[in-house]
């Protein structure tokens, strides 16, 4: 997957190219991706289950009704997540105390230490990959390319 760009008349890169460089990100990233879920080990939550988590980690205690909110779902679709977190006990409710009906829900400490447990398995895989598949002239290029997708996602 290297990138020999040609330059048009007018000095831009041609926009085939760029849709081709694009696509290849596209499906390099989704495969980072599943690799790094398979590092983190049984125990895994689905994807909208580890986004309530990652919410209510990121933003705090939360209701049912604002976590869908946030996340862009119905409370009922959110309840059975919610439900099953609670049942692992990585989500606990407490009643509100300015409307006894809502129930907010916090991370647990099991919660914090498994996510905690799960990202420290992927940075380690990460270091490992990196050190082991890289030479030190490769790493400073990754490292250039990091910033470039930064500047990419806070597009």
């Amino acid at each position: 997957m290297q990138f020999a760009f040609t330059r048009s008349s007018v000095g831009g890169v041609e926009d085939q190219e760029i849709a081709a460089l694009a696509a290849d990100l596209r499906v390099v990233v989704a495969r980072l991706r599943r690799r790094l879920r398979e590092e983190s080990g049984p125990g895994d939550y689905t994807p909208s289950q580890a986004a309530v988590l990652l919410r209510l980690e990121r933003d705090g205690p939360a209701t049912v009704t604002e976590l869908a909110r946030a996340e862009g779902v119905r409370p009922q679709s959110l309840g059975a997540n919610v439900a099953v977190l609670e049942a692992a006990g990585m989500v606990a409710g407490t009643p509100d105390p300015s409307d006894g009906r809502r129930t907010i829900l916090s991370l647990t400490d099991t919660a914090r230490h498994a996510l905690a447990s799960i990202r420290a398995a992927k940075q380690s895989w990460l270091v490992r990959g990196v050190r082991s598949t890289f030479t030190d002239a490769e790493q400073e290029q990754l490292a250039a390319a990091v910033v470039l997708l930064q500047r990419l996602a806070d597009s």
